[in-house]
């Protein structure tokens, strides 16, 4: 058998924002490869197929890429749709050229299906454009981290030439961020927020100033948190939402 490895976009967390496509392949799938983000909600889609942990978390141990690889292309000899589920969208920090690349050389099937990236799920539970005339013309989604043996990122000076900035797997490194860009000349009190657990009913906001970016970082429990910097977030405080005047935490309903 020589079956096809689908790279399927889990989405920011809810259940309900998969694709049609996405929860048709998993219905299908005889194995299902997952991230550690991925919901139990989600992988119960996936009644008949066999379902395996490859996920990475920052400071946890973590499945080798070219192990995961391997495990894909050995499951595509044994099933007729593999699946691929990767947290938000495949090509987006999800590392999947190299899934891809490795495939390909191997001459197995493989079909790339979007998901709803962590940002636009942000975005869209506070209710913020990342986008506004007049405000904000261009919108960057970059990460401080960079795999050992990989030339630094320099996504510091990617974040001043842009209208928008949202950083990946940031929320630890808030301290960075926040000296980084004051020493690069942004001001301290442009507006940022932490999302943590983005459409998930346990996710939370926090919104401040890049000043307090250190500190409204230490208030999310553990989920996976980015964080979102410029003036597009100044409308958060007219917002019709439930917050905290003390914390500034909200919860959108």
């Amino acid at each position: 058998m020589s079956g096809t490895v689908y790279l399927v976009g889990a989405g920011p967390g809810a259940v309900d924002l998969l694709t049609l496509r996405a929860a048709r392949l998993l219905g299908e799938a005889g194995v299902v490869f997952h991230d550690a983000l991925v919901s139990e909600e989600i992988l119960r889609l996936a009644a008949q197929a066999e379902k395996i942990a490859v996920g990475k978390r920052c400071g946890r141990h973590s499945t080798v890429q070219r192990f995961i690889n391997k495990r894909l292309a050995d499951a595509a000899a044994r099933h007729k749709v593999v699946v691929r589920l990767k947290g938000g969208d495949p090509m987006l920090f999800g590392r999947a050229h190299e899934e891809v690349a490795f495939l390909r050389e191997r001459n197995i099937p493989v079909e790339i299906v979007p998901g709803i990236t962590a940002a636009l799920g942000a975005s869209a539970q506070l209710q913020v454009s990342l986008t506004r005339r007049g405000v904000s013309r261009s919108v960057v989604f970059a990460t401080t981290r960079a795999a050992e043996g990989e030339r630094p990122s320099d996504w510091a000076r990617t974040v001043m030439v842009a209208d928008t900035a949202v950083l990946y797997m940031a929320s630890h490194d808030a301290q960075l961020v926040r000296n980084e860009l004051l020493a690069a000349g942004m001001r301290a009190n442009m507006p940022v927020a932490v999302v943590e657990s983005a459409t998930l009913e346990a996710s939370a906001a926090f919104s401040g100033e890049l000043s307090e970016l250190v500190q409204l970082a230490a208030r999310c429990t553990g989920g996976p948190a980015l964080l979102i910097i410029g003036e597009v977030l100044a409308a958060i405080s007219t917002k019709a939402v439930d917050m905290s005047v003390e914390s500034r935490r909200y919860t959108m309903s």
